[in-house]
């Protein structure tokens, strides 16, 4: 598991370190770290000995950071120039060491370039980069190398021009090939629109950890979390003890949903699943194992509910997501189970003390919670898990899973290639049978969006996809995971 802290605790982490250590040796820390990384990419590329390197520099102690990194460069052979965005708050004990190095400053942008460090701002900065900033960030691309390619760009702790505690890119932002962070990951790195301008991202140890007194802003899952979690049958193990999943998805008029829901079930931990609505013929015509009726009372012993895709919000549907929510069982919510949920009938429903999991895309969420997102998406996944006591799961590229409590997790398989209708169906459906199989809400809520993103990307490999290349490529995405 990784995780990521927001600026005001890594700062609160950075008064307290430093205060035990000499002056300056943080920076030495995270600027040594910076360099080594830069050394390794200039090694691929030809050499650090004559190679180009161009420092674009800020103010403060993000400045600081890639001006030491520029010294220890110009002092193994390589030819750097610095260019100061603000000359008049440069942090000069840096200037200087990367003078006597050797290295120099320039008034503009060099045509040519072998690597180009972004130390434009760092972790303090607010608001999107002033005009001169951003005029310089988009003529980054016109750079060439001494290869007649384009330099990578290292960004210094954060890509310059994205929001850190959000991960919103409020106007020009760089757009990194390798991050080089320091001490600990931030929001930035792992959700929003700016995870993806951070490239590559590197973690430079400078001794934070154990100061980090607050909990981590963001979670991130890893292959091992996954594989931890996930259900598993032991010898003594039969279908129920596994887990019986009850799905009341799909109708008559979209029996797809149900097909959907039903194969993202059956690739799951339970053992049985059982169907409930109006597409049961079709159902059972595809998926010969499961027991498929017409209503939810003759369906029998679950162990969770999934409730919503298809379903439609005619009456009967109402009585269907009812049913549901009067269980004593866990329960996961999808689609038109959400849609019904906006006109608040279903409030004093949602009052019940087993767990509830809310799928919403954007526009659901909007719907649920009177506004959109917005740039802060874990922000406000918290604060609609927090107003309706259920787990939220805010599907999106870097999809967020947030609980009541405040804790969020973001996943990091999201791929384009799930932007297709009836992929949340398979979600939903996989969601539900690792909940009958015994997960905590938040956990089978991380891991289903986490092998759904893998089967996303597995079913791109063989080119454009719909939502049953997506349900196809479960069960050999957890064959390679669970082993």
């Amino acid at each position: 598991m990784r995780q990521a802290w927001r600026v005001a605790d890594v700062r609160a982490a950075e008064q307290t370190l430093m205060a035990r250590l000499p002056d300056g040796t943080l920076m030495q820390r995270a600027a040594a770290g910076l360099a080594r990384r830069c050394a390794l990419l200039l090694d691929d590329t030809g050499g650090v000995y004559g190679s180009r390197v161009v420092l674009l520099v800020g103010s403060g102690d993000n400045g600081g950071d890639t001006l030491y990194a520029g010294a220890a460069l110009a002092r193994r052979g390589a030819q750097v120039r610095a260019l100061l965005l603000s000359p008049e708050r440069v942090h000069l004990a840096g200037l200087a060491a990367l003078r006597q190095a050797g290295g120099f400053t320039v008034g503009e942008l060099p045509g040519r370039a072998d690597l180009v460090l972004d130390g434009i701002v760092g972790i303090g900065a607010s608001g999107g980069l002033r005009p001169p900033a951003a005029a310089l960030v988009s003529r980054l691309g016109d750079l060439r190398s001494r290869a007649g390619t384009r330099p990578p760009v290292v960004a210094v702790d954060v890509a310059s021009g994205v929001a850190v505690d959000s991960g919103d890119v409020p106007g020009e932002a760089v757009t990194a090939d390798v991050t080089v962070t320091f001490g600990c990951l931030k929001p930035a790195h792992v959700v929003g629109p700016a995870a993806a301008r951070a490239g590559h991202v590197e973690l430079v140890d400078i001794g934070l950890g154990p100061v980090l007194r607050a909990d981590p802003a963001i979670r991130v899952p890893d292959a091992e979390d996954i594989v931890g979690w996930w259900p598993r049958p032991g010898a003594a193990s039969d279908k129920y003890s596994r887990g019986v999943v009850g799905i009341a998805t799909g109708s008559a008029t979209y029996p797809g949903a149900a097909l959907l829901s039903v194969t993202g079930a059956q690739a799951g931990p339970a053992g049985m699943v059982r169907y409930a609505g109006s597409a049961h013929h079709d159902v059972v015509m595809v998926h010969p194992s499961v027991v498929a009726v017409p209503k939810i009372g003759d369906a029998g012993r679950v162990q969770a509910w999934l409730c919503g895709s298809g379903l439609g919000t005619d009456e009967e549907s109402r009585t269907t997501l009812r049913s549901v929510l009067a269980t004593s069982l866990p329960v996961v919510l999808d689609a038109d189970a959400i849609t019904l949920l906006v006109d608040g009938k279903h409030a004093e429903d949602l009052r019940r003390d087993a767990p509830v999991v809310l799928t919403p895309h954007d526009g659901e969420f909007k719907r649920l919670a009177g506004e959109a997102p917005g740039a802060d998406r874990a922000a406000a996944a918290c604060k609609l898990a927090a107003w309706t006591n259920a787990v939220i799961l805010l599907k999106g590229d870097r999809t967020i899973v947030a609980t009541p409590a405040g804790e969020v997790w973001a996943n990091p398989t999201g791929s384009p290639a799930l932007a297709t209708a009836g992929s949340g169906d398979v979600l939903a459906g996989l969601l539900g049978s690792l909940l009958a199989g015994g997960l905590r809400p938040e956990r089978a809520a991380v891991a289903a969006a986490y092998v759904h993103g893998l089967a996303g990307r597995r079913a791109a490999e063989s080119g454009p996809v719909t939502s049953v290349d997506v349900a196809e490529s479960l069960r050999p995405v957890l064959a390679d995971l669970l082993g």
